[in-house]
């Protein structure tokens, strides 16, 4: 199975949702899909704040990636966060995320992107390995925080 990485455009926007919605319900984010719709479509079309990759076939992808574009000058410019990541249930434990993961800074490079960032459960033994397979480290000074407006 391939993790080709197709960058999503708005006649990707069903799949996607389908796809998100899955991820969602099984994080625990309660969304609408009303809501998820409209975060997801500014980034099919064109939006200078993200893309979202398809991970294999096109027509029928088995995952997908939301990047989220920012800027950084400890990085020294442009940078981007790892917002979603989700592959079927199906076809996990083949290495399609890891290979998806290593294939994204040779799709993004192009751009200008100095670094790409994620965030990650702690106790996650296994999204840890990956993240690490794929050339993620941690910055053991730093935690990712939020504030919800």
């Amino acid at each position: 199975m391939s993790a080709a990485l197709t960058l999503a455009k708005p006649e990707h926007l069903n799949s996607i949702a389908a796809l998100c919605a899955a991820f969602h319900a099984e994080e625990g984010i309660t969304q609408t899909d009303e809501t998820r719709r409209a975060a997801l479509e500014p980034l099919l079309g064109g939006s200078p704040y993200g893309v979202v990759y398809l991970i294999g076939p096109a027509r029928a992808p088995i995952g997908y990636i939301v990047i989220c574009f920012g800027w950084s000058v400890e990085f020294g410019g442009l940078d981007a966060i790892v917002d979603e990541l989700y592959i079927r249930p199906g076809v996990r434990g083949r290495g399609i995320a890891t290979e998806a993961l290593i294939a994204l800074p040779r799709a993004l490079s192009e751009g200008g992107l100095r670094a790409i960032h994620l965030e990650v459960d702690r106790d996650n033994a296994a999204a840890l390995k990956l993240y690490r397979r794929a050339g993620f480290a941690p910055r053991e000074k730093y935690m990712f925080m939020s504030r919800v407006l």
